[in-house]
């Protein structure tokens, strides 16, 4: 026999406190008319811990002992996970023809052989690993150290980076010939390569922890598509401000199709390439110069 556990209301001030607890954590920003949203999908938690309020889960993401664990178990709840290997392919083909270029021959003049790129909000995993492809599919990048960095703040997602195991939906803009030469099927889904893999390094980051966001080092360019969309404007400067200062000078940052910085920040430069407009640091300036 099913049992239905009717859905338990929440309080105009107990959202109030979530939302703000929420926004504190990690930066994800839920206007008054989200409400229902986070009811629906915070009742679960509530059932899993037989709580009868959400005040009473308010106090346990507080001070109980494993209110870390239980944080996650919200953002994992509260995020949006749509994504799919070459995604918004017009940014990609500035990235290949244009930018790579740029930054190969830039570093070649040093003696540099050296190539770091972040994926900031990687979800489950197609956007680093498509740049892993991407570069592999480059002879002028052979024998080059690369190394590939994809954070996201939700663990459920990362689980499925780090085995690197795709249903077909991740393959709605992926050639055949991609998909043949760099991945196996495997139980009905699609293994990917251990060379793309090689290239790539999964964390857990919240984009909101400074001190842990500087140490990932500097950063040749920055991928972070569709993400500050989910913060309001005191977290997108705040977010943006940390993208500035990882990235080396001259360094590149590349936003979602709907994102730009207008009214966050002038410390970047927007270049106009063939296929994109794409963001780039300055070679030189004070750190810092120019955000709002």
């Amino acid at each position: 026999m099913l049992i239905f556990t009717p859905e338990i209301p929440m309080s105009d001030e107990e959202f109030r406190l979530l939302r703000d607890l929420v926004y504190k954590h990690c930066g994800l920003n839920f206007t008054e008319d989200s409400k229902y949203l986070l009811e629906r999908r915070l009742g679960k938690r509530l059932q899993h811990h037989r709580l009868k309020n959400y005040k009473d889960y308010y106090y346990l993401l507080r001070y109980n002992r494993d209110k870390e664990q239980e944080l996650t178990e919200v953002v994992n709840s509260l995020t949006t996970n749509e994504t799919y290997f070459f995604r918004e392919d017009f940014q990609l083909r500035s990235f290949t023809e244009e930018i790579l270029p740029e930054i190969r021959a830039r570093k070649e003049q040093r003696g540099e052989r050296k190539l770091r790129i972040w994926s900031a909000g990687c979800s489950s995993g197609e956007e680093p690993y498509t740049l892993a492809m991407l570069l592999l599919d480059d002879p002028s990048f052979r024998g080059w150290q690369i190394e590939i960095v994809g954070t996201d703040i939700s663990q459920k997602v990362l689980q499925i980076a780090r085995k690197g195991l795709y249903g077909t939906s991740s393959f709605r803009s992926t050639s055949p010939d991609y998909q043949r030469r760099y991945f196996t099927q495997k139980d009905g889904k699609f293994q990917i390569a251990d060379r793309v893999r090689d290239l790539v390094t999964i964390s857990h980051l919240n984009l909101f922890d400074a001190p842990k966001v500087a140490l990932l080092g500097k950063m040749d360019a920055i991928f972070c598509r569709n993400v500050i969309i989910y913060f309001d404007m005191t977290g997108k400067k705040r977010v943006i401000e940390n993208f500035f200062q990882r990235l080396k000078p001259e360094g590149f940052l590349m936003l979602g199709h709907s994102e730009s910085l207008m009214n966050i920040s002038t410390a970047f430069v927007l270049r106009h390439f063939k296929h994109d407009m794409v963001y780039q640091r300055p070679a030189a300036g004070p750190p810092g110069e120019g955000l709002l």
